[in-house]
């Protein structure tokens, strides 16, 4: 009988314990094997240089070069290169972005035991997968109104605790301007005040923590 062939995998993620959990998890499969581990974005890009691995599970957030750049670039080297992105977060946004960069599945952290070695065969098999609860936080969004490029740096420095005038300094905007987009930024997210609106942003991936 003809065995079934490995599926090589590379993990990318800045936290060696969720590393060391997804290499226990998989280390019990005959059909699966971990190939590499990368801490960043930069080692994963080089990772999988290395050794083109059948499928690579990205974090989304990381230092020096994040998930979504090291999906950009894996598939401008390998276009067919298939991603499953690992993610704390159900941000739409964020997924959407994934999503458009190349990535074939999307699975929350909290659900790896649950979902991960389904979802792994799923996509080398040339299947898309996403969590449930990700795909309803997409739905419920999807006729949202989405915020500007200018919106979304002013929600990023309201984020870091910026007020008008000095985000009105820092993007060489008037402070009437910067009003009138914070009103906008409130009105599109249902947001109670500024707060309420960072939060609502870091939340669905519209803005990360810097």
């Amino acid at each position: 009988m003809k065995s079934e062939p490995i599926i090589h995998i590379l993990v990318v993620d800045d936290h060696p314990l969720l590393r060391d959990g997804i290499t226990a998890l998989i280390a019990d499969e005959p059909d699966m094997e971990v190939v590499a581990e990368a801490s960043n974005g930069r080692e994963g890009i080089e990772r999988f240089k290395t050794h083109r691995p059948d499928i690579t599970l990205m974090d989304l957030q990381m230092p020096q070069v994040t998930g979504l750049e090291a999906i950009l670039a894996i598939r401008r080297e390998v276009p067919e290169a298939r991603v499953i992105v690992l993610t704390t977060y159900t941000g739409d946004v964020q997924t959407v972005r994934a999503l458009q960069a190349g990535a074939r599945a999307y699975i929350l952290k909290n659900l790896l035991h649950q979902d991960l070695l389904d979802t792994i065969r799923a996509v080398h098999a040339g299947r898309k997968w996403m969590s449930p609860e990700i795909a309803a936080d997409v739905a419920d969004h999807s006729m949202d109104d989405v915020l500007t490029a200018a919106e979304v740096e002013v929600l990023r420095l309201i984020s870091q605790g910026c007020g008008n005038k000095e985000i009105a300094a820092r993007l060489s905007v008037t402070e009437h301007s910067v009003k009138s987009r914070v009103k906008s930024i409130l009105a599109k997210l249902e947001a109670n005040d500024r707060t309420h609106a960072a939060m609502i942003g870091l939340k669905r991936g519209i803005i990360e923590l810097q």
